[in-house]
């Protein structure tokens, strides 16, 4: 007789199970397309755990009321007020990073009545979805993420007839802002079913207005361009900088116009500098994983560095995603006893993800999925997948306000080189992403010593070379008490940079602009890790930018005498140039 085994991919009597899965994993893949980045199923568990605890929590469900009923008398009695005294007191302002209503006309009724109005329903649904006794703390954010993401869609600043602006724009121009921004919807639609990037994008061409900074491509492999700059001063730096930026944008965040350049300030103060430029990965390249990115990347570039600059360590410095891959590489390096590395500095990345910001709302077990299920059907995860979790993060600055300006108000917002830079993204391959999220989100797996590479356990604890570390005040990417948690995990010496703006701005500001500010203190290998708030309290305030400070430090741990520039490339060494900079890969699509 034979007998059925039972396995994992066997039913109870044997039967494959494949081609059911494959069902699901289609259906799964059509309803991400249609999605916003919040998986349905994942915002429905959420709404039936809110509902059921609100419904057992007769306390909150009475507070609730009571607020409502209170809001609502205050409200009266302002309206009320208004009619002896024009410039009573609201009962409501809007917060400080809500420019929304921050013109004149708004202060005036009813348009002042509107905004307090709209203010008070959003501040009561805020307090509806927090603190429900028993409800999930992932679910009771995500539910209160997408209630304010309805909210926004009917604030007053968003209709026509509610908005001032608006209005007063339409008197002056007798209606013809709203031909305008017909025009302009009609424009941005075609150039959207043409795949072709925003308006104003051309004028800022790789290779002239944004990433200028003179260099030749001295490494190629399959998944990475290295760029080696050319010197700037007579004598540089012996220990070189090698810069990575994160898989999912395009390096020349790093290299932007001449005064918004990383690279250029760092090139101009004397260090030889090399850039990763990563290639934009098709559907062939669904199978590359999280340590290949390590292998093929980092250390890639570091082999072919310590092969041009034989002998000197290298200063290596990892911006967002970069920087996570950085401090697994330098980990798993000083783990093997590698000590290549001069010193590691890691802008605006997290290593600990305990705490890892809005993007949260995003990774739980049954969003990635979904996520998984539309990703392994194409190879990789789109731009565009990547763009809508950032614009439903902050849909009032990137969506909303937009949308009114230029549909409403009939008016372009001027191009920038950032704006012009988030246009032009890159995908992310299938097997990488998945084991990303997965791992370091979900399972914090990082900062448990939970990763291995080459076949060891990948510590943190491990790293010995100095660390220049940099949060942002404003972040909602790398919130800048997650990566502060560094100081936790790693008993080297640490510099800590706290810099004001967010994660784009905090990071690429130009030094010579005023009005920045930024916090810093560094602490030994012998000295306690203080909570985030007393490091807050005991750092030292400085005016400016951080990058002159980030400059100083990288030649205060390098060799005390300056040496002639290196020449670019090593051919005898198997890295001859291979082609001017940007190079190749940044301009592929």
């Amino acid at each position: 007789m034979t007998h059925k085994v039972n396995t994992p991919e066997a039913g109870p009597a044997g039967t494959d199970t494949a081609p059911y899965r494959t069902i699901d994993r289609l259906r799964e893949a059509m309803a991400a397309g249609f999605g916003t980045g919040v998986s349905p199923l994942a915002l429905g568990m959420a709404l039936i755990d809110w509902s059921a605890h609100l419904a057992a929590a007769p306390g909150k469900r009475l507070e609730l009321a009571d607020r409502a009923a209170r809001e609502t008398a205050e409200l009266m009695a302002h309206i009320a007020a208004l009619a002896t005294d024009p410039k009573a007191e609201p009962v409501i302002r809007p917060g400080p990073q809500d420019r929304r209503f921050a013109a004149a006309a708004w202060q005036n009724p009813p348009f002042s009545i509107w905004v307090q109005g709209f203010l008070l329903a959003r501040q009561w649904w805020h307090e509806a979805t927090h603190d429900v006794p028993g409800t999930d703390p992932h679910y009771e954010n995500l539910l209160s993420a997408m209630v304010r993401q309805w909210l926004d869609m009917a604030s007053p600043a968003n209709l026509p007839f509610t908005n001032p602006e608006i209005i007063a724009r339409s008197m002056q121009t007798a209606g013809l802002n709203h031909l305008a921004g017909m025009r302009n919807w009609f424009e941005d639609m075609a150039r959207l079913a043409a795949g072709k990037p925003p308006v104003g994008t051309e004028r800022f061409r790789v290779g002239h207005e944004v990433a200028a900074t003179p260099g030749k491509v001295v490494f190629r492999n399959h998944l990475i361009e290295l760029i080696q700059y050319a010197p700037a001063t007579e004598t540089v730096l012996a220990e070189p900088v090698l810069l990575i930026p994160a898989w999912i944008m395009k390096y020349y965040i790093l290299d932007l116009s001449p005064e918004n350049s990383l690279v250029r300030h760092l090139v101009q103060a004397g260090h030889t500098v090399f850039c990763l430029s990563w290639r934009n990965p098709t559907a062939d390249d669904r199978d590359l994983t999280l340590d290949d990115y390590r292998r093929l990347g980092v250390m890639a570039a570091v082999e072919a560095i310590n092969a041009i600059l034989p002998g000197r360590g290298i200063h290596a410095a990892g911006y967002c995603l970069g920087g996570t891959l950085l401090a697994i590489a330098a980990a798993a390096m000083a783990g093997a006893r590698d000590d290549r590395l001069a010193s590691v500095s890691l802008l605006a990345a997290q290593t600990d993800f305990t705490e890892p910001g809005d993007l949260a709302l995003f990774v739980d077990h049954d969003q990635l999925h979904s996520l998984e299920n539309a990703m392994r059907q194409r190879g990789y995860l789109t731009a565009e997948q990547m763009l809508g979790a950032f614009r439903f993060l902050r849909s009032n600055d990137l969506v909303w306000s937009r949308m009114v300006r230029a549909y409403l108000m009939g008016e372009r917002e001027p191009m920038t080189d950032i704006l012009a830079w988030s246009s032009d993204s890159t995908r992310m391959p299938y097997r990488m992403q998945d084991e990303y999220l997965r791992r370091l989100y979900l399972e914090n797996a990082l900062a448990g010593d939970r990763l291995r590479a080459d076949g060891r356990p990948v510590a943190l604890r491990n790293l010995r070379a100095p660390i220049f570390a940099v949060g942002t005040e404003e972040d909602y990417v790398a919130p800048w008490r997650s990566v502060y948690q560094l100081h936790c995990l790693s008993d080297a010496e640490l510099t800590f940079v706290l810099a004001d703006k967010d994660h784009l701005a905090g990071i690429i500001f130009d030094p010579s602009q005023p009005g920045s500010h930024y916090r810093i203190a560094t602490r030994g290998p012998d000295d306690t890790c203080l909570p985030p708030e007393d490091w807050l309290r005991a750092a030292a305030w400085r005016e400016g930018s951080w990058w002159p400070a980030w400059s100083g430090w990288l030649a205060r741990h390098s060799a005390a005498e300056r040496v002639a520039p290196p020449g670019i490339g090593a051919a005898a060494a198997g890295y001859p140039v291979l082609e001017d900079a940007p190079g190749s890969y940044v301009r592929q699509r």
